[in-house]
Order: structure tokens, then sequence, then C-alpha cells
């Protein structure tokens, strides 16, 4: 299953990126040199698995500097295409907000992966994001597409869980992932020290859910390429 990766970390908290091991960018780094060094700036992970574009409280200047910015939504794009052959996959992780981070975030992407909770407001959210992802399809003439809904901090036993599943097996059964992610102390645990579950736990259920989803993703990613070959 191995491939190159790259991780790139766009929400200013940075759990990503101390999740990995790697140290935010601190704030007084205003204009967060990782969007300006064409890549300079990527670190390795202490698993050494994967490369990290990390993130930090640094990313909010970042934020607001792009609102007067030339070509303010593909700022990210232009980077990525300067790394563009050196990686299998790069997996973008944005924030929560609805921001030009995330603007960006979903610009540079062709396929979008949703991590969600079986509640009520996490399909509320999912509508929104997928509004936006329409509008910027829209505006344009980018095609980010919907390619997963995964199902976070699943619990069978709880009827909500069950309803929300419905819900989603309801209305978007081609990209609802058979894998979840299920409530896992252990997983909780890994970015407390610094490492990814595969490090930290690699027989816990959480690891093991999140290698299964993994391969569920290759598989279809890599299904579709051979498709788009043939065509």
């Amino acid at each position: 299953m191995k491939r190159k990766v790259l991780l790139v970390d766009l929400d200013p908290q940075a759990n990503a990126t101390t999740g990995s091991g790697i140290e935010k960018i601190e704030e007084t780094e205003t204009t967060h040199p990782t969007w300006e060094s064409g890549g300079t700036k990527i670190k390795t992970s202490n698993s050494g698995g994967y490369d990290v574009l990390p993130a930090g409280p640094g990313l909010i200047a970042k934020e607001a500097e792009l609102r007067v910015a030339e070509n303010r939504e593909i700022q990210l794009e232009r980077l990525l295409n300067q790394l563009e052959g050196k990686y299998d996959y790069t997996i973008i992780d944005c924030p929560p907000a609805l921001n030009l981070l995330t603007i960006n975030g979903l610009r540079a992407a062709n396929s979008l992966m949703v991590p969600m909770q079986c509640e009520y407001y996490a399909l509320e959210g999912l509508a929104a994001l997928l509004q936006t992802v329409d509008q910027l399809n829209e505006r344009t003439g980018h095609t980010l597409e919907l390619e997963a809904i995964v199902r976070t901090m699943f619990d069978p036993r709880n009827k909500l869980t069950q309803q929300v599943t419905e819900e989603l097996a309801t209305h978007f059964p081609e990209v609802l992932f058979s894998t979840v992610i299920p409530r896992n102390v252990r997983l909780a645990e890994a970015p407390s020290f610094g490492k990814p579950a595969l490090d930290y736990e690699p027989n816990a259920k959480g690891t093991l859910a999140y290698l299964a989803l993994a391969g569920e993703l290759i598989e279809r990613m890599e299904e579709q390429g051979v498709k788009a070959a043939h065509e």
C-alpha cells in the first residue's frame, strides 16, 4: 500500500502538524513562508511515512493577507503545481471555517473527502460545504467533486448514528465509504504524544480502521485512474 504522500495543513490550530510530530509555524512568521518557498519548508513526519507542509497561528495572518491578494483563491494551487510529480497523493487538511484558506484548499484539490460524525449538525455542515463547492466550481470552472464521506467517532449502538447513516446512504450512496472510524481511546491519545496513530499504537482498532480507509481510498482512486486512461 506504500505511496508517496504530502499532507498540507491549512488549519491555524495545526493539529495535523503537531500530530505528525512537527512544530507548528510560529505566529511571528506572518507571511507563512511555506506558501512562498516552493516547498522548501516541507518537513518529514516523525514516522518517516509522509511529508508535511506545516501550519500554525501564522496562517491567521496569511488568511488576512489573502483577502487583498491578486489571484487570492489559487495561491496554494500555484505552490502545489511546483511539486507536481513528486507525490502520489497530496492530502489537504482544511480548517472547519469556510474562509479563504479553505477556498484555497478546495481550489487546489481535485477530489473531496469529508470526515463527519454521525450527528445532526454535521449533516447541516455537509450541506453548507457542498453548496460552497458548487459555487466555487460555477465561478471558476473548477471541477471539484465529492469523492468520499467517512463516518468518524462511529458508535453503532447509538440510534442517532444509525439515523444519520441511513440519511447518508439515501442521499450519497456512491460516495459513502464502507470503512468507519470507531471511537477509540488509544487513537485519541496519539496526538498528545505527537505521533501518528500507526506509530503510537499500530494494533488499535482506530489505527486498523484508518489503514482500511487508506486501502479503500487508494483502490477507488486508482480504479478511477485506470478507467480514465481507457476512456
